[in-house]
């Protein structure tokens, strides 16, 4: 008999343990946003502390009056792809003000992040070998299985480095990692990862979705951190930049390459005019408001150290990314009920995600001290009345700037 298709693994079997447990954490809708620091849910107003919209710029007044206007100067769509009718003024310049911002000569919006990332698999040829680290987000996964060439992972840079000694000597050779990770928050090794590329003639992109916009002396992302190059850089739009849509940016001839075999970038019909002014206008408040990214990240170093000092370790996360850890789904999901009774809302997260079952956490630019104090008095109370097991004297973190 034929096996079933449906029937495979997945989060619907994670869904059914938490119910299960009486907890109900996935697909909940919010009804409205108050400015980002607090969704309604149920009827309840819940503070939001769970967003990747990391600077909160998704309800800035320039960002949403941008979008307004391009709305009701290009409509909702454009109704095709970029190499045929689907490109306007507006993609132009934020593809040559990204490229600008991440120091790239040029770049290319997709329609979503996923697309930007799934464009990589137009590299990957039948010679070709993908060295991709264990824990890059699921985009680059799937970019990597739909290429033709051979897909080997990495746990570090030692295994890296015997992945590369062992393979071919011919055929192009890719390094893709993410830069900063999206569940667990810490950050690849650029210097170490571009010492190996060039040692190995190896290629270097890197997905900075979670720390373009947040990281670097201009919030340029990672690289930028370490002042260290890279051979292409993909990102999202909709976490630092309040908005939805992709970027791949790079020397010229490799944007072109992509623009011109990418399927993902070929055949998807382009970002809507309102969100590349949204875009636009979020660029524009990231280079002329600095203050807003620093303020980001000091709510976010006292979030982790906040945590740490109840007990509750956030390793190995330099990021405004704050993981807490459970041993079981179980417990992390009656974690996540009890916050979300005392009036905050978190992400709650296991496989195939992340390896370990964990609540996430992160605030945003638009939350301040009280929200901050909100968080953790209500981490405090849930996990007494649990009675979790925490761990003293964890060391403070300092986020990577």
């Amino acid at each position: 008999m034929a096996a079933d298709p449906f029937l495979k693994p997945g989060l619907h079997q994670a869904e059914d343990i938490l119910k299960a447990h009486g907890v109900d954490a996935y697909y909940r809708s919010a009804a409205e946003r108050t400015g980002d620091s607090h969704v309604v849910i149920d009827g309840r107003k819940v503070l939001m502390a769970g967003s990747g919209d990391y600077l909160g710029l998704s309800t800035h007044p320039k960002v949403t009056e941008a979008a307004v206007a391009a709305l009701r100067r290009f409509g909702t769509g454009v109704a095709g792809s970029r190499v045929l009718n689907g490109s306007l003024d507006l993609h132009a310049e934020l593809e040559g003000r990204m490229a600008a911002f991440l120091g790239q000569e040029a770049a290319a919006v997709t329609a979503v992040g996923f697309l930007a990332n799934l464009a990589l698999s137009a590299l990957l040829g039948r010679e070709d070998t993908a060295f991709v680290d264990a824990r890059n987000h699921a985009s680059l996964v799937d970019a990597t299985r739909l290429g033709w060439g051979k897909v080997r992972s990495y746990r570090d840079l030692t295994h890296l480095r015997s992945r590369l000694e062992a393979a071919p000597a011919d055929g192009g050779r890719l390094i893709i990692t993410d830069g900063a990770f999206s569940m667990e928050g810490d950050v690849a090794d650029l210097p170490g990862l571009r010492s190996l590329a060039d040692s190995y003639g190896a290629k270097l992109i890197v997905d900075s979705a979670h720390d373009m916009g947040v990281l670097g002396p201009d919030g340029a992302g990672l690289a930028s951190v370490h002042g260290v190059s890279v051979d292409l850089v993909t990102g999202s739009l909709s976490k630092a930049f309040g908005s939805v849509g992709g970027v791949l940016a790079g020397p010229s001839s490799y944007v072109r390459y992509l623009r011109s075999n990418a399927r993902s970038v070929l055949f998807s019909t382009a970002v809507p005019p309102a969100s590349v002014a949204a875009t636009l206008a979020a660029l524009a408040i990231i280079m002329a408001e600095p203050a807003r990214r620093l303020r980001a990240l000091e709510l976010a170093e006292g979030l982790h150290n906040g945590l740490r000092g109840l007990g509750y370790d956030t390793r190995p996360s330099t990021t405004p990314i704050a993981p807490v850890r459970f041993p079981s789904l179980a417990q992390a999901g009656a974690f996540w009920a009890g916050l979300f009774e005392a009036g905050v809302f978190t992400n709650l997260v296991g496989p195939p995600a992340a390896a370990d079952p964990m609540i996430r956490l992160a605030l945003t630019a638009n939350h301040d001290d009280t929200h901050l104090a909100t968080v953790l008095s209500a981490f405090d109370e849930v996990g007494r009345r649990l009675g979790v097991e925490r761990q003293p004297d964890l060391p403070p973190v300092v986020l990577t700037r």
